[in-house]
């Protein structure tokens, strides 16, 4: 499995782009159109595209890739926010292209996209139905944890006690992952265990 990760341009998130056979491949979070475009030039075709959360800043692209024939699921819990106003984007005078999210999953499942079996854990606390993704050795952690912080819980649905549980309940995996968060650099789940400046084993 190769990970690409994709930089934003201006405000948005972190996307990546998972391959296993360097011609096909799942998106986590496209936080911008250009993500389509960013697959193409590594000859990538975006078959699916995960949402760890439906924050405006991350579901930017969604429209795009889905217009480009790639399937967007979400935690079953995340649809209303992703598809209406608590997504934030009216707060931050931010539009959103109009998108559908074609199928969810749960906490516990496991799924076989593009020869890539992916994990999911409902980690609710920046949002309700805030998810993270296993694939790998790589943690997909959206908003609920980055290096050394942790996401907010201020905007609609978040709540700082569920977020919390949630991160301590990645701290209870099994084993070391890399960490690939929403924002900012990457870390490991090992160290923020350790060191995190907010949450800690």
């Amino acid at each position: 499995m190769t990970v690409f990760k994709i930089y934003p341009k201006g405000f948005a998130a972190n996307s990546y782009l998972l391959t296993a056979d360097n011609r096909t491949a799942v998106v986590i979070d496209p936080a911008q159109p250009r993500i389509v475009d960013e697959a193409r030039a590594r000859g990538l075709d975006i078959r699916f595209a995960l949402l760890t959360h439906g924050h405006f800043d991350h579901i930017g692209g969604c429209a795009a890739v889905r217009a480009a024939g790639a399937k967007i699921g979400c935690l079953e819990a995340e649809k209303p926010l992703a598809l209406g106003r608590d997504n934030a984007a009216a707060l931050f005078g931010v539009t959103v292209p109009p998108f559908a999210i074609d199928f969810t999953f749960r906490d516990g499942e496991t799924l076989s996209l593009c020869g890539i079996s992916f994990s999911f854990l409902a980690t609710p606390g920046h949002t309700a139905g805030g998810a993270c993704i296993c694939a790998g050795d790589h943690l997909f952690t959206g908003d609920t944890l980055f290096a050394g912080d942790v996401g907010r819980t201020d905007l609609p649905t978040g709540n700082g006690a569920q977020l919390t549980a949630s991160v301590k309940k990645l701290y209870a995996l099994p084993g070391n992952y890399i960490v690939c968060p929403g924002h900012g650099e990457d870390t490991s789940l090992e160290y923020e265990r350790h060191n995190n400046g907010w949450i800690r084993c």
